[in-house]
């Protein structure tokens, strides 16, 4: 079972400003600003995952202010992005000095779903995994995917379960070991899995 190609990305609540009308539903984060990068407005990110394939792709970026300053949220054309080590450095449209792209130190990045590139055989995407029910062979369902955790050597997927009316998380390694069948468009996930391995 190949890693999901992203890891840990929600969709952003839908939180607008008074008036805001361009800020598209169901945006999903895949990046934060963490300083900008040499003298000409390039911004160095830390992508949301370890494959940044959609900051890469994406023509444009929707970005937002960090916690604790004024809510500000924009959409920005990407002019170039490319790797670089373990991040992204990026210029936007309109952004030329240092000083300019320092403004955006700590400011999440957003971009649509369907401006991801398609994953790969046996990859999927964290977020589309992201609320599918997962069921074990004999059909018992063991949980609802609630996020996913990058231990560097697998994925893990994080179950939300019920037990006896309680609820508790459960984790299976999202390996071909565990996982049987993976089914995006039914939203489904079969496990082979029993709830005493817990």
């Amino acid at each position: 079972m190949s890693k999901p190609a992203s890891t840990d990305s929600k969709p952003l609540s839908a939180d607008r400003p008074e008036g805001h009308t361009d800020w598209p539903e169901g945006l999903i984060q895949v990046g934060h600003v963490l300083d900008a990068w040499g003298t000409q407005g390039w911004l160095k990110i830390a992508p949301q995952s370890n494959e940044p394939a959609a900051l890469l792709k994406a023509s444009h970026w929707w970005m937002r202010s960090p916690q604790g300053r004024p809510l500000q949220r924009a959409q920005y054309a990407v002019r170039l992005a490319r790797r670089h080590t373990q991040s992204v450095v990026a210029l936007l449209d309109g952004t030329t000095t240092r000083a300019q792209a320092e403004s955006f130190r700590g400011w999440t990045i957003h971009a649509r779903r369907e401006d991801f590139p398609p994953a790969r055989k046996d990859e999927y995407y964290w977020v589309d995994l992201i609320g599918c029910t997962v069921l074990n062979r004999e059909g018992l369902q063991l949980g609802t995917v609630s996020g996913l955790l990058d231990s560097g050597a697998q994925a893990v997927l994080q179950l939300q379960a019920a037990t006896d009316g309680q609820q508790h998380e459960r984790l299976i390694p999202f390996v071909d070991a565990y996982i049987v069948e993976v089914d995006i468009a039914a939203r489904r996930i079969v496990a082979d899995w029993l709830p005493e391995y817990d």
